[in-house]
């Protein structure tokens, strides 16, 4: 099989594409040929050691895949045979086959494309467990009062999702983005208002479009912006901490003291890792609302195994609106 390999963490550029040995067929085990994979900005800092993980090399990136099951261990039901499932697995997405166990596959609706659903699981299970595990927002507490929540960096997956789901969650979103492709993206996923954050105050607007102050603020942006529109909240507001793409803002804590506001830590990875069983019941009720079309998943811009570097340099850079995934290069 073909596979992506990072020898050493660092530059994106050292990515090499390789003829590799097929991984063994374990009991409990299905292989699966790998139609798409998944491209996260997460990716990237795993390759480059800017993460606070450091996996041991040489390894093979990629976390999300889908993928059609071509063999079943003999303890395995051959029923699965030809499916297209998807699958969450750790390392090893960037390849052309995919070695994981059976009951970790994922049936996919028939509402989702290929390329839909091998990019959808990280940034949607984030946005599900923050709005509804860490700020508890539901449809039923949307309806009681008008909510406004603001998403940074909107035009990106992590931020499309919210918006996607802040929207089939009752909430008035406001999304800003750099660019006006970006800003198309999120109002076709339900935004109320967008912002240009390259020539917007975004702070101000947010506050002018929302009658004095958000409700909710969803930032995987961090950095300058982030600090600034933690003064976009209005009273008892919800400041989600999701990422730092702009780097690691410095919340000033007397703007978090004003106006009794909170600050909320999401990690969801590492929670999902410690809950299997609650994230299991997380991503159920995303896949019910897929199933629905409350919620729509971006469709990804596609590139091939060979440009790896090319996607996670445009993802790192913000080239990219929406998701991202890999294929195979006679498939692409």
């Amino acid at each position: 099989m073909r596979a992506v390999i990072c020898k050493e963490l660092g530059p994106l550029e050292n990515l090499s594409l390789e003829e590799v040995p097929t991984p063994p067929l374990l009991n409990g085990n299905v292989r699966l040929r790998v139609l798409a994979s998944g491209v996260n900005y997460v990716d990237g800092l795993l390759i480059q050691g800017k993460y606070q993980i450091k996996p041991p090399t040489p390894f093979i990136p990629g976390m999300e895949v889908v993928g059609e099951v071509i063999e079943c261990s003999d303890d395995v039901s051959a029923e699965l045979l030809g499916k297209r499932v998807l699958a969450n697995v750790g390392f090893g997405g960037f390849a052309t086959e995919a070695v994981v166990r059976a009951d970790r596959v994922i049936n996919i609706p028939d509402t989702l494309s290929t390329g839909q659903a091998a990019s959808f699981l990280q940034s949607y299970l984030t946005g599900w467990f923050a709005l509804t595990r860490r700020a508890h927002i539901s449809v039923e507490s949307s309806a009681k009062k008008e909510q406004w929540m603001l998403v940074l960096g909107a035009g990106s997956g992590v931020g499309l999702a919210a918006v996607d789901i802040g929207t089939a969650l009752g909430l008035r979103v406001i999304a800003a983005a750099s660019s006006q492709e970006k800003r198309d993206l999120a109002l076709a996923r339900g935004a109320s208002a967008v912002v240009d954050s390259s020539s917007e105050d975004v702070k101000e607007r947010a506050k002018e479009i929302s009658g004095g102050g958000v409700d909710v603020l969803y930032d995987p942006v961090g950095g300058s912006l982030g600090e600034t529109c933690l003064r976009a909240l209005g009273e008892d507001g919800q400041y989600l901490v999701i990422g730092f793409v702009g780097g690691i803002p410095q919340l000033p804590a007397n703007q978090v003291l004003l106006r009794n506001r909170r600050v909320i830590g999401v990690d969801w990875g590492a929670w999902a890792g410690r809950h299997p069983q609650e994230n299991a019941q997380l991503l159920e009720e995303v896949l019910a609302k897929i199933a629905t079309n409350d919620l729509c998943p971006v469709e990804p811009q596609v590139y091939s195994l060979s440009e790896a570097a090319v996607a996670l340099k445009d993802l790192e850079e913000r080239r990219v609106a929406g998701k991202v995934v890999l294929v195979a290069d006679e498939v692409k």
